[in-house]
């Protein structure tokens, strides 16, 4: 798969102010409603018999899903692809490329930003959407990891995050969430989106029968890029296959998490 916009590509050389600026760039380029070329409510990638998520029974589609997780080896990114067709994995891909700056909370991209790409470009898959490890639209500047890929790809995307980058919880349970539930994040003042406004959702992917003797952390999913902030908590709950990850990125930690006993050292 090609990148259309090279110009928003992840420089690592660039200033943090410059980053910054392109993050901006980035976010206003950024289609944050629906704008996908299959039925959003079509797309599943695990068993609706043993996931979470309930489907139709005409509800299978042709359309591939790609999920995306780096693991690190040294000072190197290892980035994995998975591509799902109606459940069944019909490619797999990956990319390593040096990380070249340290961890910076709002900056992800410019760190991992370079082994995804490649490993998209390494697909011979031409996915309807991607599902990737880390933040969409909650962001500082609305313009996480899965924002910064989907816009140089121009390719539906997701974030699909374990904690939550900034915004806070709309309406935050009392207790723990039950699985499917979900919750809106919502803007705050560290955010360039004005404040209230819906950038994700908190969904319960799993959950555990007691919670209150063990539970379950929800996930936090925003939209990355021609992606609606409900429609993208709904892809990923149809896409859970009874696991807390999502089945495309499930799949993308295993493989990256093998990839690096095979990365030279």
């Amino acid at each position: 798969m090609d990148v259309v916009r090279p110009e928003f590509g992840p420089d690592a050389s660039l200033s943090r102010e410059e980053m910054e600026a392109l993050q901006r760039d980035i976010a206003d380029a950024a289609v944050f409603e629906d704008d996908l070329d299959v039925d959003p409510g079509a797309v599943r990638t695990g068993s609706v018999e043993e996931g979470q998520a309930s489907l139709p029974d005409d509800s299978a589609s042709d359309a591939p899903v790609v999920g995306v997780d780096q693991a690190f080896v040294d000072d190197r990114a290892v980035s994995a692809a998975v591509a799902l067709r109606d459940g069944e994995v019909v490619e797999r891909a990956h990319a390593v490329a040096d990380t070249e700056i340290p961890y910076v909370p709002g900056l992800l991209s410019f760190r991992e930003g370079t082994a995804i790409l490649r490993a998209f470009e390494a697909l011979d898959a031409d996915p309807d959407l991607a599902l990737v490890d880390g933040s969409g639209r909650i962001h500082f500047r609305e313009a996480g990891i899965a924002t910064h890929v989907g816009v140089m790809l121009d390719l539906p995307t997701v974030g699909v995050a374990k904690n939550l980058l900034c915004g806070h919880l709309r309406d935050p349970p009392e207790g723990h969430m039950a699985a499917g539930e979900r919750v809106p994040v919502v803007a705050d003042d560290s955010m360039t989106a004005p404040d209230g406004t819906v950038v994700g959702y908190a969904l319960q992917s799993r959950q555990y029968d007691d919670p209150e003797r063990r539970h379950v952390n929800p996930l936090y999913v925003s939209p990355g890029h021609r992606v609606g902030a409900a429609t993208a908590a709904d892809l990923v709950w149809q896409t859970c296959a009874g696991y807390k990850l999502p089945e495309p990125t499930r799949l993308a930690d295993a493989d990256a998490a093998e990839l690096t006993e095979t990365v030279d050292t």
